[in-house]
């Protein structure tokens, strides 16, 4: 057996000799390289049509890694300090459902927070779970949701002993971290697992002034997103794991939803951005916190807006914050967070994250540079002094506890009608409603609607937040239980 170290990329070594070997493609994508759709070739590259291939013996096959995707996946795991990982071509999405679906099956209990990612509660969909759901702690000054109490997981156990995992989000969108390594002890002690949504943590392994990452804290299983904070291409992710768990049972959940078509750009760049991370990670988050540190002092400097950071820390529901996360509580200005979002993009072409009822959030990375930072708070700054507004009636940005009636499942498949969405208080919502992103629901399969989330989804549609999950696009008809 070859020895590999860190230096090595398996699959992008492995796509270089494909190239050297000059094949004939007799098989599928049918583009041949780019040959076959000139128009693609010009826009996207012929280095990058060339290594759109399909699954052979010297490349390996994501859907049985035997060669170079298995090195790669084992690079991967010593990088993250996992026992395996699994390259995932779904997105983090993937990875999450995949979490899901190995811990629970059909009526099996877990413990959540009410303000995961939709793809949570999609598992639940698919494999029958039952919620069991911590309603995380508010900070009522800024209108977001927290971390989960240790306090309140424990009791969450207590009142369901045959739970079969806890899961956490380390960090939440807007880079509150919970005391994830407290909760996976409560959870072991407790016979269940601990699953750690890090779809906005990759970062946290490479760096000791960033909160614990999930798999140094002792979860079994951790979704990554390397291409959101790791540098990796769109949709490409990587799912860890630890010795709790089968790894030849996660392979068999991946396979059930996971494509047999995997792209090698997707897990080539999950190969190169895992080396990049391990090689050079702590001198990129280094300065990446420099750049946020100093653009947040520049923000809170404008006056009236407010980028938070450490000193939220509260030892418990704030047990910590990712000081990589630029988030803004725009309110202050009398304009919300998807406004003032809007306001960036059509007036000073600046993209940022989202913006919500009362935040906006500017995802810094390894590919920002100083002249961004400067342009993004000089513009933050014009549309205080233009578009300020004092003395308007605004929502009060607050976390609804839901009323769970039924499971997910039986929810979203059992019998159900479309009403005109002012009919629907009282009855029981049989799909997703939710401002994307972050994709947190509003309203989720199996919960009462109540007068309250219908205002917050009247108001959240008024101020322009992209509303998503109902079969009917426009949110006018809601399908609930009949």
């Amino acid at each position: 057996m070859k020895f590999l170290s860190q230096e090595h990329a398996p699959v992008l070594e492995a796509l270089e000799k494909m190239k050297r070997a000059r094949l004939v493609p007799f098989d599928v994508p049918g583009h041949k390289r780019g040959r076959g759709n000139v128009e693609l070739t010009d826009f996207l590259g012929e280095k990058c049509l060339s290594v759109d291939v399909n699954s052979m013996k010297m490349l390996d096959n994501l859907c049985h890694p035997v060669s170079v995707i298995r090195d790669a996946e084992m690079l991967a795991a010593e990088a993250f300090g996992a026992k395996h990982a699994f390259f995932m071509v779904g997105g983090t999405t993937s990875a999450v459902q995949a979490m899901v679906m190995t811990a629970c099956k059909r009526g099996d209990k877990i413990i959540i927070p009410r303000n995961v990612h939709r793809s949570a509660i999609n598992a639940m969909i698919l494999c029958g779970a039952i919620p069991v759901y911590v309603n995380p702690q508010m900070d009522h000054t800024l209108g977001i949701s927290l971390g989960m109490s240790v306090a309140d997981v424990e009791r969450a156990i207590k009142e369901n002993p045959d739970a079969k995992a806890v899961f956490v989000n380390n960090p939440t969108y807007y880079g509150i971290c919970s005391d994830i390594k407290s909760i996976a002890k409560l959870a072991h002690d407790n016979g269940m697992l601990l699953l750690a949504d890090e779809a906005h943590g990759s970062h946290l392994y490479f760096s000791d002034k960033l909160p614990i990452a999930g798999m140094h804290a002792g979860a079994d299983m951790a979704a990554i997103s390397m291409h959101k904070s790791g540098g990796s291409l769109t949709q490409s992710s990587i799912l860890l794991i630890g010795d709790r768990v089968s790894e030849g049972y996660v392979h068999q959940i991946i396979n059930l939803t996971q494509t047999t078509s995997a792209s090698y750009l997707l897990m080539v760049s999950l190969d190169i951005s895992r080396r990049q991370m391990v090689l050079r990670g702590k001198e990129i988050i280094d300065r990446i916190i420099d750049l946020v540190q100093y653009a947040r002092d520049e923000i809170n400097a404008i006056g009236d807006y407010y980028a938070y950071s450490k000193e939220l820390i509260n030892g418990d529901s704030i047990f910590d914050f990712d000081i990589t996360k630029l988030s803004v509580y725009t309110r202050s200005i009398g304009l919300a967070g998807i406004e003032v979002y809007d306001l960036l993009r059509d007036e000073y072409d600046i993209q940022t994250e989202f913006g919500d009822i009362a935040n906006l959030l500017s995802y810094v990375s390894v590919g920002d540079r100083p002249k961004d930072i400067e342009r993004l708070v000089s513009a933050l700054a014009e549309i205080r002094r233009n578009y300020r507004q004092t003395g308007r009636k605004m929502l009060k940005a607050e976390y609804i506890s839901p009323k769970v009636i039924c499971g997910p499942q039986e929810a979203f498949y059992g019998e159900k009608e479309a009403l005109n969405i002012e009919e629907t208080s009282g009855r029981v919502c049989s799909e997703f409603v939710m401002c994307y992103p972050p994709g947190i629901p509003i309203l989720a399969p199996g919960e009462m609607i109540t007068p309250e989330i219908l205002d917050y989804i009247r108001y959240a549609k008024k101020k322009g937040c992209q509303m998503t999950g109902p079969e009917d696009m426009d949110l006018l008809k809601l399908n609930v239980m009949k």
